[in-house]
């Protein structure tokens, strides 16, 4: 049984078995990074390396790939893992269930990376992800803001300089000249307005949990297919 008969119509065999030989590593496994693990694997990458420590909560249910009533409480990077074995058990998944900063570093990276998905949600662990994949020379695209939007004709694939009416992109381009980087940063961005989220859900002192973003699957699976796409046409150049 050839379940990628179908990739190697459109690829040939030959680049079939680049796929095979290539490893993505993908950092963030939620809304954006799922669909990114989901898609590389359904194309044949032989490897993956998934880094996040979240846990499947309710609030998932609603966009992420993984997340079902039955893999409530668990590690998204596990639930990703057993999901990828149930189509493709040829994949090999490794588990980073770590939050990323770059102390990781030297434990990520000792594995040979032919492409890296930044789907981090956060300002300093993006920027940090980023300089690493620079200063290593290592091909990668970066997820931009991809919450509080609803449209998503309106996602594009650019360089950061070009990026418009996205909080984070604008957070990271300070950064970015902060740090004199010169160099052109490919992202994903959306180019629809989002909406200001002002609802309080908590009291906790924790922005992100006190003032969730509003999220819906479209731009966030949409982002993580482009990612996934930019990756497999990275290797078989």
């Amino acid at each position: 049984m050839n379940t990628l008969e179908r990739v190697e119509l459109l690829i040939e065999k030959e680049n079939l078995n680049k796929l095979n030989n290539a490893t993505v590593l993908i950092v963030g496994v939620g809304g954006v990074g799922s669909y990114a693990a989901e898609a590389l694997a359904r194309s044949g990458v032989g490897a993956l390396i998934l880094v996040d420590k979240d846990i499947v909560v309710a609030s998932n249910l609603n966009r992420q790939i993984h997340a079902t009533y039955e893999t409530l409480g668990q590690p998204k990077t596990t639930v990703m893992k057993q999901r990828i074995l149930s189509f493709n058990k040829s994949c090999n998944v490794i588990e980073i269930p770590q939050f990323y900063n770059k102390k990781i570093n030297d434990l990520i990276f000792s594995y040979k990376i032919d492409f890296v998905i930044d789907a981090i949600d956060t300002l300093v662990p993006k920027f940090e992800l980023i300089q690493t994949c620079l200063w290593k020379k290592i091909p990668f695209i970066s997820s931009l803001g991809m919450a509080n939007r609803l449209d998503a004709s309106l996602v594009r694939v650019g360089f950061l300089h070009e990026t418009t009416y996205c909080p984070m992109a604008k957070n990271l381009r300070k950064l970015v000249k902060k740090h004199r980087i010169k160099r052109r940063i490919p992202v994903i961005y959306s180019l629809e307005h989002p909406i200001t989220q002002s609802k309080i859900m908590s009291d906790s002192k924790i922005r992100k949990e006190c003032l969730p973003p509003a999220s819906v699957v479209f731009s966030p699976a949409t982002s993580g297919m482009i990612a996934a796409s930019r990756a497999i046409m990275t290797i078989l150049k």
